[in-house]
């Protein structure tokens, strides 16, 4: 007998750079700052590379493109302060996604935000939202491999007490996307700063404004075929 098609995700994961929060724009400018303060150069071309990615991954790849005497780890300390410096200024909330996020509160569905940012630039931005948003977090100095690893994302749904593949993940990178889709999530892929592939387990929409619990269930159905 064919096996009644969900009617709600049992989870959804959440990206937070670029799908919650428009932060992007605070990394680039922080990227450019931490150029001019050591006397390197900078592209808009190289930031956009590192979207989505791990930041130790991006401290590594500043490393070399800027050519600075710094570790990983120090630069990712240096951009963490301009980026959390900004976010506490004002948090650019994307489209839609408070209105989803309150919209899953009152159906009951659990949230999990996943993210390669580290808990000091994440707090701030979680503090915005009513408490108990999110069941459980991840954060990218909480994980051994990063995105596009799909540990994140296995590491949230294990939180949960959920199965992977009865989630839905929301994303708006390569990476991001890929890390999901590898843990078995359907996933919602909303582009933002920079284009996302077509791939396995992967729909596609414009925006987050007007998408509720149905249409999350319908992701998933979707996504179980996409290829």
């Amino acid at each position: 007998m064919t096996e009644p098609a969900p009617t709600a995700p049992a989870a959804v994961l959440w990206d937070m750079d670029g799908t919650l929060v428009d932060t992007e724009p605070y990394w680039i400018a922080t990227e450019f700052a931490l150029a001019e303060r050591h006397g390197a150069t900078w592209s808009h071309e190289h930031a956009l590379n590192l979207v989505g990615n791990d930041l130790l991954a991006s401290g590594r790849y500043i490393r070399a493109h800027m050519g600075l005497d710094l570790t990983p780890e120090e630069i990712v300390e240096e951009l963490l302060d301009g980026v959390v410096a900004r976010v506490r200024e004002a948090v650019p909330w994307r489209p839609g996604a408070r209105e989803l996020l309150a919209a899953l509160r009152v159906d009951e569905t659990p949230c999990a935000l996943v993210t390669m940012s580290w808990t000091r630039f994440v707090d701030p931005i979680v503090e915005q939202l009513p408490a108990g948003t999110f069941a459980a977090i991840v954060t990218g100095d909480a994980v051994t491999r990063g995105k596009p690893d799909p540990e994140p994302y296995l590491l949230a749904a294990e939180r949960l007490g959920v199965d992977p593949e009865s989630c839905v993940a929301i994303e708006d990178s390569p990476p991001g996307a890929t890390s999901a889709a590898a843990a078995g999530c359907g996933v919602l892929v909303v582009p933002h700063h920079v284009p996302v592939p077509p791939g396995e387990r992967r729909v596609f929409r414009d925006s987050l404004e007007g998408v509720g619990t149905a249409d999350l269930a319908q992701v998933l159905r979707e996504a179980a075929s996409a290829v």
